[in-house]
């Protein structure tokens, strides 16, 4: 979901009691849990595999994983099988299909304009992949990547997510907005759960800067859309350790702080920025290189939220 400008910017800007915690655990609504790039063609530069697909890694504890659609002949038949067999929902990032990078004139660095064939593109993607009987296996399209941040203008974003709607409207449409841009942020009707990330936040459930964030991006959405939380599970030293003054070994409270924090206001889904390391940089750490005692702390909350054994 980053950029490295975006990653710049976020280093420069940078409890509940008991009764509490019994309270939200008995009126936990959140219904999904992942991580990103578990199926995006993304290959963990710091082990000896050649592998790009983690599902096997993550099926135990999650419901949710995204997969990329990278041209409108994309064919992910398949991977919305392997997703089957292992009790997975798709998230399908459709950027790609519906807008196209046309210079460098954004706050990120890459400024993406809507399609003027991004009709008959989805067309091709949705025939391709069989979508009047597969549409089942897909929990959500994301449409778009930090739209604000990379240069789509609210009206091309709201042309881009009307067309979509109007084509499975049973599918939620996501929209995952970057912090840095969240003044501008606007939230068409058609979209269903709404996000935002910013990273290297030791606890999200308390810090005023996330929470004046949070409100602004609430107060953005009409009471039928759902919260998406971005859970931070990656981690850099210079980024997370010496700007975020988090200890990678403490990486698990800063996942117990999200998961409270979307019990507190109710959130749909709790994605994980990211699965696999190296993801941007090479030495950055994802969810699965992370030490034991917090990657057991990923799994107990998939667990209780997926309700998977």
């Amino acid at each position: 979901m980053d950029k490295l400008r975006y990653l710049v910017f976020s280093i420069w800007c940078i409890s509940c009691n008991t009764d509490d915690t019994q309270k939200l655990d008995a009126d936990n609504s959140i219904a999904f849990f992942g991580f990103t790039l578990v199926d995006t063609a993304f290959d963990d530069p710091t082990d000896s595999d050649t592998k790009t697909n983690y599902t096997d890694e993550v099926a135990s504890f999650t419901n949710i994983a995204d997969v990329f659609a990278f041209a409108p002949t994309t064919d992910i038949k398949s991977n919305l099988d392997t997703f089957k067999a292992n009790d997975l929902k798709a998230i399908i990032h459709l950027n790609e299909i519906f807008f196209e990078l046309i210079d460098t004139n954004s706050e990120s660095g890459a400024n993406y304009n809507l399609r003027a064939d991004y009709e008959s593109r989805w067309n091709i993607f949705s025939q391709t992949n069989d979508f009047s009987n597969t549409i089942n296996e897909v929990a959500a399209f994301y449409l778009g990547e930090e739209p604000t941040w990379n240069g789509i203008t609210a009206n091309e974003f709201k042309i881009a997510s009307d067309f979509l709607k109007t084509q499975f409207p049973t599918v939620p449409i996501l929209l995952i907005e970057a912090y840095p841009a969240l003044n501008q942020l606007q939230v068409p009707e058609s979209v269903d759960w709404v996000g935002f990330d910013h990273y290297f936040i030791k606890d999200p459930l308390n810090d005023t800067t996330f929470a004046n964030e949070l409100a602004l991006v609430t107060s953005k959405m009409t009471s039928q859309q759902k919260l998406v939380l971005v859970m931070d599970t990656h981690y850099i030293d210079f980024a997370h350790g010496d700007f975020g003054t988090i200890q990678l070994e403490e990486m698990g409270d800063v996942a117990n702080s999200y998961y409270e924090l979307a019990q507190k206001e109710k959130a749909i889904a709790i994605i994980g920025y990211h699965w696999p390391n190296g993801f941007e940089f090479n030495q950055s750490i994802g969810a699965r290189g992370m030490p034991e005692n917090v990657i057991q702390v990923y799994q107990k909350i998939g667990k209780e939220i997926t309700k998977k054994l």
